[in-house]
């Protein structure tokens, strides 16, 4: 699968895996979803990719160059939102009929943007420096390292986006519910799909520097 790519052409292409990721994540943030008897942001759909990529990242580039991707992230998906605004601002021609469902859609409230920000950037930076710290105290534990920074990093964003997003509009236990099935639902995915995540990392690994 990657046998002719190497290291700096891979991070190109986990840069953009995640920032695309990422903006689809926050346009679908806005809508929850009932999951048995648990309310879940749409967000969960994609944002363990998120989290993945974050993993590869850290574990084989490292947290600086991590970190960069995750600032980027952030950035374009800055871009996006300022986009989405001026294009609702536009006026529309008379034959365009989806113009309010349009704005429905991409129009998040200050408060969600704001939420969904500053958990991103909490959770992804935490998952990222979580894989780095306790991969120089064991070097081994792969399995270890990629679910306890997803929980760490997953946790916090759980609760900084719930409780900035949804304080006041619905009961308080209803929100602690959410936080917990939101930060658990992400943990199991990945624990799901750890074996992906750990070929993706050990064939990235083998790749040529350059």
């Amino acid at each position: 699968m990657f046998e002719n790519l190497t290291k700096t052409e891979l991070y190109a292409m986990l840069t953009g895996i995640f920032t695309a990721s990422l903006i689809v994540s926050n346009i679908i943030a806005g809508k929850t979803f009932d999951f048995f008897s648990f309310t879940l942001p749409c967000g969960v759909i994609i944002f363990p990719i998120i989290y993945i990529v974050n993993d590869v990242l850290a574990e084989v580039y490292g947290y600086e160059k991590a970190r960069k991707v995750i600032l980027l992230g952030f950035l374009m998906n800055l871009v996006a939102v300022i986009c989405y605004n001026i294009t609702i601002m536009l006026p529309a021609p008379v034959f365009f009929e989806n113009s309010d469902a349009f704005g429905v859609v991409l129009g998040s409230t200050f408060r969600l943007l704001v939420a969904s920000f500053v958990a991103y950037l909490v959770g992804s930076l935490v998952n990222a420096k979580m894989m780095v710290v306790m991969k120089k105290w064991d070097d081994d534990k792969l399995f270890l390292r990629c679910i306890v920074s997803t929980l760490f990093g997953e946790g916090l964003d759980a609760i900084i986006f719930i409780f900035i997003a949804f304080l006041g509009t619905m009961p308080f236990e209803a929100l602690i519910l959410m936080i917990v099935a939101q930060a658990l639902f992400k943990t199991i995915y990945e624990m799901i799909v750890y074996p992906l995540t750990r070929y993706v990392i050990g064939a990235v690994k083998a790749l040529p520097d350059n």
